[in-house]
């Protein structure tokens, strides 16, 4: 079986998804939220494209997912979806959205979906959320789970921690794994819970497991792209892999600029006309 998709031209879609998960091809996900990254992603051949909350860290500088709004998320993923020829573009609803109000998580996801041209939508929870699920679902709107460490419930949770650790805690998380299935979820990510369980998680299921810091037993893994290429250096959990360092790399270009400004050797005789 070869490591990667054999087209790489084909569009990904959710049935796609779910031919990786027969056939036992890895999928491999990463967030963007901005035309020009995600135009360098999808031609990587990125499987799917998570427009996700972590806009809120990572390109606005709040502390939690929590402030984003659902236009602000819809412009990232409409910056997101123009680039992308390839990938399943996956936009999350932001907190406030689809909670205890399935009318309203209805409307949220028709207007992502009207609005981004996007693939698919992302929200967190399981049980208590099932209602709009289900309601999203029936407008025949493509929906990707969300258990385990769920950004949005910060404050409910206090931490950061690795969920799920507890026996109790463990079986409402696979519990809800199947209602999600059940109700017609394509796929559930996995975040910061013990490999162990997201291994039985993804043995148990039909629908692809894709973790984050969930081991490498589930189905596919979804990493934040400004971390893992190295542009935020202060976030550093055990599940992150950098496999670049852009945060040194552009800090010294643009001293090399200044640099270079001060001293007046820019712009020379051939940048000027």
């Amino acid at each position: 079986m070869s490591a990667v998709i054999e087209n790489k031209s084909k569009k990904v879609t959710t049935h796609g998804f779910m031919e990786m998960k027969q056939r036992g091809e890895k999928i491999s996900m990463l967030t963007s939220y901005d035309y020009s990254l995600a135009r360098i992603v999808d031609g990587a051949g990125i499987d799917a494209i998570l427009v996700g909350d972590s806009a809120s860290n990572v390109m606005a500088g709040w502390d939690t997912t929590l402030p984003i709004t659902l236009d602000q998320m819809i412009y990232h993923g409409a910056s997101v979806a123009r680039a992308v020829k390839r990938a399943l573009v996956v936009v999350d609803l932001p907190f406030g959205t689809y909670q205890g109000n399935s009318d309203e998580a209805l409307r949220s996801a028709i207007r992502v979906m009207k609005e981004t041209t996007a693939d698919a939508i992302k929200i967190e929870g399981g049980e208590e959320i099932l209602d709009s699920v289900r309601r999203i679902l029936s407008a025949g709107i493509p929906v990707m789970g969300h258990l385990g460490l769920t950004p949005q419930a910060i404050h409910k949770f206090g931490t950061y921690a690795v969920r799920a650790q507890e026996e109790a805690e463990a079986q409402k998380l696979l519990n809800d794994v199947h209602l999600l299935e059940d109700a017609g979820c394509f796929s559930i990510v996995l975040e910061k819970i013990p490999a162990k369980l997201a291994a039985k998680a993804a043995s148990e299921t039909r629908i692809p497991i894709i973790g984050i810091g969930a081991g490498n037993a589930v189905d596919g893994q979804v990493l934040v792209l400004h971390d893992m290429l190295g542009i935020t250096n202060e976030f550093s959990p055990r599940f992150l892999r950098r496999y670049h360092h852009l945060y040194e790399e552009i800090s010294g270009a643009v001293g090399n600029y200044i640099r270079d400004v001060k001293s007046s050797d820019f712009p020379n005789e051939k940048e000027q006309y």
